[in-house]
């Protein structure tokens, strides 16, 4: 089969309404897929989705909580009954919510687990499946480098389910290669985003800048330009790293 007869490959992006979600969309996108936009909030989604079909490209919304094993897999069977296939899975979707650790409170660690960590394996699994079908895939999971140092102070349940997604992606790197599916995380550093606009306040915005050799935070489209390779033929032989997209954020030492 020609690559002009080829099937068009379909992604599933979580959290793809707004921010790193909705670039990455974008790329993949312009790309050449159907990219469905997965996210809790089905207007936004509609929204971006619409957005992507008058610029002429193949987008569907998808609505889809990923802290809900019911709303994930009700999603998939959506994806199986319309598609027959889901090639790619960029696991985005997540939250951030920051207190002292000796303070943390239970349900919001409950939470981060639930969404940051369960969504994650929930939306692999059934799209490992339906990759499984056709021996070609791609899991790219979006982890943090709050998972892999510590990034000031509060982030709890954030740092500690990222760090989970990076062992989890080594799981799967490992059991779905023999199926011709790649697994593999892209940990930002700080990405100028509705999200860290809430959370990062001036004095830790500039703090964090401080400690960038590149002395600016990331945007979405540089997070996207990343996951477009991971999710390109040409990076079929990688599988089970990091990559984090940090402006030299975790080479650096003091400055």
């Amino acid at each position: 089969m020609s690559s002009q007869d080829a099937p068009q490959r379909v992604a599933l992006i979580t959290g793809a309404a707004k921010g790193i979600g909705a670039a990455i969309a974008d790329k993949l996108a312009h790309d050449g897929m159907q990219v469905l936009i997965g996210d809790i909030d089905e207007a936004q989604a509609q929204s971006k989705a619409d957005e992507l079909t008058r610029a002429g490209m193949s987008a569907t919304p998808l609505l889809l909580n990923v802290g809900d094993a019911g709303s994930v897999a009700k999603a998939f069977e959506a994806i199986d009954r319309q598609w027959g296939r889901c090639d790619i899975v960029v696991n985005n979707a997540g939250i951030a919510k920051t207190f002292p650790f000796v303070e943390f409170p239970l349900d919001s660690w409950q939470t981060h687990l639930a969404i940051n960590v369960t969504g994650v394996l929930l939306c692999a699994q059934h799209g490992a499946r339906l990759m499984m079908r056709h021996r070609w895939g791609r899991i790219i999971n979006i982890a943090s480098v709050a998972g892999m140092r510590a990034v000031g102070v509060g982030r709890t349940g954030y740092g500690t389910s990222k760090a989970a997604v990076i062992g989890l992606t080594r799981q799967m790197a490992v059991e779905l290669a023999e199926h011709g599916i790649t697994a593999n995380a892209i940990a930002p550093g700080p990405v100028d985003t509705p999200m860290t606009r809430v959370l990062h306040s001036p004095e830790f915005r500039q703090s964090y800048t401080d400690a960038i050799p590149m002395n600016r935070y990331g945007t979405p489209e540089e997070v996207a330009a990343a996951v477009a390779y991971l999710a390109s033929d040409g990076a079929a032989y990688v599988t089970g790293i990091v990559i984090p997209v940090d402006g030299g954020f975790l080479a650096s030492g003091a400055r």
